[in-house]
């Protein structure tokens, strides 16, 4: 007679900016520390397939299935980020992005696969952030889309910064098929399978 198999549950975040992408605050030293089960009670074993770190926003997948977790988390999935950076980015910037740059991982210098890039014509359309992002008076911003199948610790945000255009805010807006949409800043959708 054969087993019955597991239910697994999936979710979909949107994380919002000042939380950690985990559930038990595995360093005593930061007590203060918001975590994902605040937001929502989720089913014993749940975990966050990959993480968004703590300044970081947007779509954030939840499951209680490793295997399901394992394969979205690898090279096969594209994430893809809009990044609000500091100042008008250009052209020249944006052709590096591309073609990978040296970035910084755990003291050694990482050159990053080559990846889909684009400056954005207009600004997107998501709430306000807890924490406002500087004013105008400091001087212009824009907005890319990077689309990433790696990644390293803060990624996105070191090539940004590499190019000479740091990232101010950064917003997760797709995990493979599944995208952020009008999920709110806080808020959890249930989803019963990820269609990836």
């Amino acid at each position: 007679m054969n087993k019955p198999s597991s239910i697994h549950y999936h979710f979909a975040l949107n994380k919002p900016y000042g939380y950690l992408s985990q559930f038990v605050n595995m360093q005593t030293k930061r007590k203060n520390k918001k975590l994902l089960g605040e937001l929502y009670d989720f089913p014993i074993n749940t975990m966050a397939i990959g993480r968004l770190d703590e300044t970081s926003e947007g779509l954030l997948l939840l499951t209680t299935d490793g295997k399901m977790s394992e394969f979205i988390r690898s090279s096969k999935v594209e994430k893809e980020y809009y990044l609000q950076v500091d100042g008008i980015i250009t052209d020249k910037a944006i052709e590096k992005l591309k073609n990978g740059v040296e970035i910084s991982i755990e003291g050694n210098i990482y050159l990053t696969k080559p990846c889909k890039v684009q400056k954005l014509s207009k600004s997107p359309d998501f709430q306000e952030r807890a924490k406002k992002i500087r004013d105008a008076r400091h001087g212009p911003t824009s907005w890319v889309s990077i689309i990433l199948c790696e990644g390293k610790f803060r990624q996105a945000r070191k090539m940004t910064a590499s190019v000479g255009f740091p990232t101010l805010r950064l917003v997760r807006i797709r995990i493979g098929n599944i995208y952020l949409d009008n999920i709110k800043i806080g808020s959890v959708k249930k989803i019963n399978t990820f269609n990836i």
